[in-house]
């Protein structure tokens, strides 16, 4: 994957994980799929405002759907988790960025002192 795609990943994972119903939504799903309607009742919003909230989740590629055999009407939704792993990756490379530059910084206060 080319850098700018990377980035564009990566800022539609973080700009889904801004909301904090999403983040609980994810949450949840990390214990396995979990339907529409029980996603939302378990975190008290409408059925609507769970549908945003869900079609936001999956254009950024957080979450897949799926519809059970027995009854199409139903939405079942999984983590996917490719964009974690992308969000994991810069994550670590930032904390090694910082690590970097507290060690410098303290070398540095050393040697003055």
């Amino acid at each position: 994957m080319s850098a700018p795609a990377a980035a564009a990943e990566l800022d539609r994972t973080l700009a889904a994980l801004a909301d904090p119903h999403r983040r609980r939504a994810v949450d949840l799903l990390s214990h396995g799929p979990r339907a529409a309607g029980d996603l939302a009742r378990e975190l008290d919003l409408t059925p609507p405002a769970m549908s945003r909230h869900l079609r936001t989740l999956r254009q950024s590629g957080l979450v897949e759907e799926s519809h059970p055999a027995f009854d199409a009407r139903v939405r079942i939704y999984a983590l996917r988790p490719e964009p974690m792993v992308h969000l994991l990756r810069w994550l670590e490379d930032a904390e090694r960025l910082w690590s970097e530059q507290l060690v410098a910084f303290k070398a540095h206060i050393e040697k003055d002192t």
